[in-house]
């Protein structure tokens, strides 16, 4: 493996906000798996509650969620364009569950997964479509559509977007892993940008909020803090 060349205070947040080896993703790989298979069990638990807390379940919508999941199956090995068209088995794609099936909920769980989807692969164009597109609910998934907006205008270099976005993250749910996750990437695009204020009080934030001494992460925010502030 080659070795990393020596890098200044500026280029360090600019890596944390933008590298990610090989993946066109905003610090996203940090959290992939934690992401991608928790939220594939979210998705399967809104669903299933959804079908089965009703005492009468449309036969549209039981076909859809039957549907989906071989593509799901293929979301959580990382194979995003299989689960996007042709996860095996005769069975649809999330693009498919989408055509074939508007206007269940399978289709827009199917949204989100085509939306991270197009991000792994980096077809952030296509990824902002379906999110914005995506309707969340709980206090997880809504955290997730801004925050995955904000990866997406990040890759796409428009940093106030991005900035926007994040803030809606922080603010839309109640999960501190995924807030402090989006909060931490908010503080450090305003360091990027130079915003030296506005990137300590995000990181000041993050410290009292989210406080977990145990966390590598919680112990950095220090370091970002020490380098936002002006003597």
């Amino acid at each position: 493996m080659a070795k990393r060349k020596e890098r200044n205070p500026a280029e360090e947040a600019v890596v944390e906000v933008q590298e990610v080896q090989g993946r066109p993703t905003f610090n996203f790989e940090n959290y992939q798996h934690y992401l991608i298979y928790a939220l594939a069990a979210v998705a399967l638990i809104l669903a299933g509650w959804w079908m089965y807390s009703n005492f009468i379940v449309k036969p549209r919508n039981e076909e859809a969620m039957s549907a989906m999941w071989q593509a799901q199956l293929q979301f959580e090995r990382d194979s995003f364009q299989l689960a996007l068209e042709n996860p095996g088995g005769g069975f649809d794609g999330f693009l498919g569950i989408i055509d074939n099936y508007g206007g269940t909920q399978a289709a827009n769980l199917s949204k989100y997964y085509a939306a991270v989807c197009y991000l792994q692969t980096g077809q952030i164009d296509q990824s902002i479509e379906y999110m914005e597109q995506f309707k969340p609910s709980d206090d997880l998934l809504p955290i997730m559509k801004y925050g995955i907006l904000g990866d997406c205008y990040s890759e796409k270099k428009d940093f106030d977007k991005a900035i926007s976005l994040y803030k809606k993250a922080v603010d839309a749910g109640n999960n501190e892993l995924l807030q402090a996750m989006f909060l931490k990437k908010l503080g450090l695009l305003y360091d990027y940008q130079g915003n030296k204020a506005e990137a300590k009080k995000a990181f000041e934030r993050y410290k009292i909020e989210f406080p977990n001494q145990n966390s590598t992460e919680w112990r950095d925010i220090d370091k970002y803090i020490s380098r936002n502030t002006t003597f």
